[in-house]
């Protein structure tokens, strides 16, 4: 068995990269104010951060496009940014990265979301957003449509990136998941708890326990509790696949054909979950692509998180980073 399985592995990172994956969603800045704390505010009992240092990352479905490249694929990213210098930032921001920006609309009525990250000493002090959350027109609906429509035939899976920003509605949601299903192309959600029924017979969906919990109206404290959860929204949302992930309980995989498979976390150290989600869509999409069925991809993408979450910040997993993570597991076993 476990030859079959180191030869299924090699099969599909022999087979992995060069696949074009489409990422649609909310995209946005992560800016990051770097400093340290020696004091506090005579105004008001909060501290003082000196800031020495300013950078700035690709955030929402950006990053997810930015792990997509990072991992040896293609990303086709699919957005709206505001007609302002924050807009600029994001188009220099893309350009830098090497992602094409031809799929970004620009909307001249909302601001470009940027979320702002003050840290000091390696922790979070406080976190300010500027973002505007209407959905967007008809008109852009089209746009993207027309967009996607274009290119579905080159594409090997296909990222919702649903921040709750306005731009997945559920006008473009059901036109987009019709064409897919028409084209067989493979879509995955990373969702927001708010359209969690919109994502009705999408082939897989990732929520974290938090909000899988929420959705159901349940609280996932245990083990009986998370099967109840998880077979229920399986049910309800009619999807191939739902994987759960855990934080440090790793992941659990609910497929269609009522097998229940849990991922131990792989985490050594954790130091930052931000942009985690985007590294498990990002990973499981790009396994996929490269030939994986659900459960090696879900194995994949667990690995990918643990490498993700020993860094400060949004960050992305390199193909050489996972496929080293990989075989040595595969060696262990």
């Amino acid at each position: 068995m476990e030859k079959i399985i180191k030869e299924r592995f090699n099969r599909i990172l022999a087979d992995w990269g060069g696949h074009r994956i489409l990422v649609l969603g909310d995209v946005m800045l992560d800016e990051y104010l770097w400093g340290s704390v020696s004091r506090i505010s005579p105004e008001a009992p909060v501290p003082v951060v000196e800031i020495v240092k300013e950078s700035i990352k690709l955030g929402g479905a950006a990053n997810v496009a930015l792990n997509v490249k990072s991992l040896g694929d293609k990303p086709v990213l699919v957005g709206i940014a505001g007609d302002d210098m924050n807009g600029d930032r994001m188009m220099h921001a893309l350009k830098e990265a090497g992602i094409t920006s031809e799929g970004i609309f620009m909307d001249n009525h909302r601001r470009t979301t940027v979320k702002t990250r003050v840290i000091a000493h390696n922790q979070q002090v406080v976190r300010a957003d500027r973002e505007d959350t209407e959905e967007i027109s008809e008109k852009l609906e089209k746009e993207i449509l027309n967009l996607v429509r274009g290119r579905i035939n080159e594409i090997g899976g296909v990222i919702i990136s649903d921040y709750g920003k306005g731009v997945i509605t559920l006008n473009l949601l059901t036109e987009l998941i019709a064409l897919c299903k028409e084209s067989r192309v493979f879509i995955a959600v990373d969702p927001k708890e708010t359209h969690f029924m919109n994502y009705r017979q999408v082939s897989l969906i990732t929520p974290n326990h938090h909000e899988a919990g929420f959705v159901y109206g349940k609280r996932i404290k245990d083990e009986a509790i998370l099967e109840e959860v998880g077979w229920g929204l399986l049910k309800k949302l009619n999807v191939e696949a739902l994987l759960i992930t855990r934080g440090e309980k790793g992941m659990s995989l609910f497929e269609s054909n009522r097998t229940l498979t849990h991922f131990p976390t792989k985490a050594k150290k954790v130091y930052d979950v931000t942009g985690a989600g985007d590294t498990v869509i990002s990973a499981f999409t790009c396994a996929f692509s490269a030939g994986a069925n659900y459960k090696e991809a879900a194995l994949i993408s667990n690995h990918a998180a643990g490498i993700v979450v020993g860094e400060v910040g949004t960050a992305q997993v390199s193909k050489e980073e996972l496929f080293g993570d990989l075989k040595e597991f595969l060696d262990s076993h």
